[in-house]
């Protein structure tokens, strides 16, 4: 079989693989997407949902960006939430339930209709390399395939095992086979490798639940989405349950903990901290009588449901008879039983910030294979490199997102600055920047600059504008447009807010607690003209009346900080010349090479003594 050169291979399509092959294409690279099976293209390996707290922002980047995350999953959502609606903006977050089946078959529609995106199913062994840089992949069927960089999104199939219970198999996720080959190559060539682990729940039987004994969990009325984009929203939605477990489920778990592979030592892999199995609940948290299940339906037209919170590597009986005692779960019955899974990652502090290795040329890591968990960190990263990669090949400048741009900046820079050593997750408290990083202006934050690259089409640029330029109107005539307080004492009593002793500007009266410009337009006469602009364009224009002083304040901190993100430190700098710093900082310089004195000053264990004597050093 003769392959054409490509200018990317991208090894691997989970939601890493797809959102860089579409990437690279649509800057216009020629892609080649290699997959094991061509059935399972962006599976939902654990729960059938995107987004949630932090990773909800993180989705609408990637929609920003260009990429299809978000647009795949508005077009297969069952149901739309906005997390945390009490707390402030910057804690907004969108999550939704979708059906796993159309989620999977809208990706690969949307990259089959991707020019410059061929496919081919095999096994990569072993990366092509010549003069130190990636040239293209040997496949398990023998096919050494060309190209001019390649991305690697393994995600849990390097060296993958399975494990339930006693039970250990070889596999890539229950199923399908492990991928071997990569690990050992590359650790031949100097990376450093290790293991992770990460688990998921049973997948139970609707019908065989008793709804009745759970709270229900109903999606939001207004359904906003993901897509910066108008794509299509569901008409009805899928209700999600709450259950709990008991004393009696901790009991039952209990008696399979000696069969279990995480306390007999089977498992050498660090699991997620913040997403542990049930049983790593029940020993860390001894003293709760019972943790909170939600019951989570896996699509439109199916029976099967997710349990989530009950992850699991105990044995099948030992599940099946602790399920049985959980409320409405009496008579249930398994589709499949949970498992852990332990897998290769390498520790991302070996890549730049493009996620380009420093070992080897146009080679980029992508997703599970630097240490997150996640499907929002994954596909985040997988754009990033596609981006990267097709950039690298063109001898242009790659795509650096700062802290304070996007909660990507955030976790590329965290990955290499301090590397993991277990499965990362995304957490608003990780940025420092969260009143700028908000779900509702990931748009104008980076539509732009995708726009300038190619990525962002001309449609998406057009609305940021119309978006931006109307935020600006809007609050232009509010600081104009004044309020009688014969108008609005009725409605500030209404939302219970003092009455006005004498006329203000309307700006003044949305700053008051309780009051929301959407209602100000609709009940006040006097902000009738303010009718016209859409719902997001009125939210947006709030946000950025009601938060001024912290967004301002934010700002002033961003600007303070960039004066150490703007000094560089040169490629070929010569630590050892610098005699003043600490062995420890001497060590993490060499190995990390920080581009900048500020991400040098966030690496672990560099003290603010260190950073200042480098600072100095450059300075002579």
């Amino acid at each position: 079989m003769i392959f054409p050169n490509y200018d990317v291979i991208v090894v691997g399509a989970g939601h890493a693989g797809c959102e860089a092959a579409a990437a690279a294409a649509n800057l216009g690279s020629k892609v080649l997407l290699i997959t094991m099976n061509m059935q399972v293209i962006a599976q939902m390996s654990c729960n059938p949902a995107m987004g949630g707290i932090a990773k909800g922002q993180i989705v609408r980047e990637i929609d920003a960006l260009g990429g299809y995350s978000g647009i795949v999953t508005d077009l297969s959502m069952i149901q739309f939430r906005m997390l945390n609606r009490s707390k402030g903006p910057a804690m907004w977050s969108p999550r939704t339930q979708n059906d796993r089946m159309l989620f999977a078959a809208t990706w690969r529609e949307k990259l089959e209709q991707t020019k410059n995106v061929d496919f081919y199913q095999d096994m990569v062994k072993s990366i092509i390399i010549k003069d130190g840089r990636a040239a293209g992949v040997v496949t398990g069927l023998g096919h050494s395939i060309n190209s001019k960089a390649v991305v690697v999104t393994s995600g849990t199939f390097l060296n993958g095992i399975i494990h339930i219970g006693e039970k250990q198999f070889g596999g890539g996720r229950v199923a399908e086979k492990a991928a071997t080959g990569i690990t050992e190559q590359l650790v031949d060539l100097g990376f450093e490798s290790d293991r992770l682990k990460t688990g998921t729940p049973p997948r139970v039987d609707g019908r065989s639940l008793d709804y009745s004994k759970m709270e229900e969990q109903k999606g939001d009325d207004e359904i906003t989405g993901f897509s910066y984009t108008n794509t299509p929203k569901p008409n009805r939605q899928i209700s999600c349950w709450i259950t709990y477990t008991n004393q009696k489920v901790h009991d039952l778990l209990k008696t399979g903990f000696d069969r279990s592979p995480m306390y007999t030592g089977r498992i050498e892999g660090t699991g997620p901290r913040y997403c542990p199995s049930i049983e790593d609940k029940i020993n860390r948290f001894a003293e709760r009588e019972r943790h909170q299940l939600f019951v989570e339906p896996e699509g439109w037209n199916t029976v099967e449901i997710y349990v989530n919170g009950f992850s699991t590597s105990l044995p099948e009986e030992v599940q099946y008879e602790a399920l049985k005692q959980v409320a409405g779960f009496e008579n249930v019955r398994i589709f499949r039983p949970g498992y852990a899974i332990e897998y290769d990652y390498f520790p991302p502090t070996q890549l730049t910030h493009s996620l380009e290795t420093k070992l080897i040329g146009n080679l980029f890591f992508a997703g599970q294979i630097n240490g997150t968990t996640g499907y929002e960190e994954a596909a985040c990263q997988g754009l990033m490199a596609g981006i990267n990669a097709h950039q690298k090949i063109r001898e242009l400048d790659p795509l650096i997102l700062k802290r304070s741009d996007a909660y990507i900046g955030v976790l590329i820079d965290d990955l290499i600055s301090k590397g993991t050593e277990e499965p990362y997750r995304m957490f608003t408290s990780r940025a420092e920047f969260r009143t700028l990083l908000r779900q509702d202006n990931a748009d104008l934050r980076l539509t732009e600059l995708s726009y300038r690259m190619g990525l962002a089409s001309q449609e998406r640029m057009d609305a940021v504008i119309e978006k931006r330029n109307g935020t600006e109107k809007i609050k232009q005539l509010m600081k104009e447009i004044s309020v009688d307080p014969s108008e609005a004492d009725g409605f500030l009593a209404k939302y219970n807010s003092a009455p006005m002793p004498h006329k203000n500007k309307s700006i003044q009266l949305l700053l008051r607690p309780n009051i929301g410009l959407k209602e100000m337009i609709q009940e006040l006469p006097s902000l009738a003209p303010l009718k016209v602009f859409a719902p997001e364009i009125i939210e947006q224009a709030e946000i950025q009346i009601k938060y001024d002083v912290y967004i301002e304040k934010e700002k002033e901190i961003v600007k303070k900080m960039s004066s150490l993100e703007d000094l560089m430190i040169p490629d070929n700098f010569d630590y050892d010349r610098v005699a003043a710093l600490s062995n420890e900082a001497l060590q993490k310089f060499k190995k990390i090479k920080p581009r900048t004195l500020g991400q040098a000053s966030r690496i672990s264990g560099v003290n603010p003594s260190d950073v200042q004597i480098l600072m100095v050093y450059m300075g002579r």
